[in-house]
């Protein structure tokens, strides 16, 4: 089997390394933990590695916003590489203050193969305050995202006080009718929560939770799939075991919903191998 090998960026506040790459660990990848530095400086070769991690956390203390630092030190270091990496067909995933950073950087939307126009923003919540719940997540199976086939009906948790998705009506238009839009928040049916809060947590525009490039190969989403690695993150998880204990079945070991996502992605791009 080849192996696939996955960058996970770590330092400056970003606090949600070692969980991502236990996540692409537990999706069949090989994961390496690497200092922003490191990269920036070419002690680590980008092009050694086919997964590019952007993970959550608070980048720089989001001192002039969320992901926009972080942001500006890579494209001013690397913004070659990151283009070059994208065009040789490898994956990149924001998760976050990852996604939040993908669309500072440009490289989300990427409508039209343009990689370094900023057209969407990632702001404050509607609420005014951090959120730091479990969402329902619809997801989009027009979608062209190599991390979600067959992800209909997700729940994952959320963690941000900036995550409310804004643009134009134009670029809006667009990502609907490109099917770029991956993720929208919803109810406990799977139908748009159509801003109500706390179901939409942060008054995202057409309730979006995450959204790809026209590729489907770059994929930033605010909820955390990686935080979601094991039954037993999930909130329902003891009344969950108690029901199946007193039905004498016994839980699933399979792989949880957020965990498929990081699957999703290994096994596409082993394909490409």
């Amino acid at each position: 089997m080849k192996q696939v090998k996955a960058l996970v960026l770590t330092g400056f506040g970003l606090n949600c390394d070692m969980e991502t790459a236990r996540a692409f660990e537990l999706a069949g990848a090989s994961a390496q933990r690497v200092h922003i530095n490191a990269l920036v400086n070419q002690r680590v070769d980008l092009d050694g590695f086919h997964i590019l991690a952007f993970g959550g956390g608070f980048s720089w203390g989001d001192d002039h916003g969320a992901g926009v630092i972080q942001a500006l030190k890579l494209k001013n270091h690397l913004g070659d590489k990151l283009l070059s990496f994208v065009e040789k067909g490898r994956l990149v995933m924001g998760i976050c203050n990852g996604f939040q950073t993908l669309v500072n950087l440009g490289l989300l939307p990427g409508l039209e193969g343009d990689y370094t126009q900023r057209s969407v923003a990632l702001t404050w919540n509607d609420c005014g305050n951090f959120r730091d719940q479990w969402v329902n997540l619809q997801g989009n199976q027009q979608s062209p995202c190599v991390f979600t086939p067959g992800m209909a009906a997700v729940e994952l948790p959320v963690r941000h006080g900036e995550g409310k998705f804004v643009t134009d009506e134009k670029t809006l238009a667009r990502l609907i009718d490109n099917n770029q839009v991956v993720f929208r928040y919803a109810d406990k049916n799977n139908q748009p929560a159509r801003g109500r809060f706390p179901m939409n947590p942060n008054g995202s525009m057409d309730d979006i939770a995450g959204i790809c490039d026209p590729t489907g190969r770059i994929f930033g989403l605010m909820p955390h799939p990686e935080a979601f690695n094991h039954e037993s993150n999930h909130p329902d998880w003891p009344r969950t075991k108690e029901i199946l204990k007193r039905s004498g079945k016994e839980p699933d070991p399979g792989v949880t919903p957020g965990i498929q996502i990081f699957k999703n992605g290994v096994d596409y791009m082993r394909s490409k191998l």
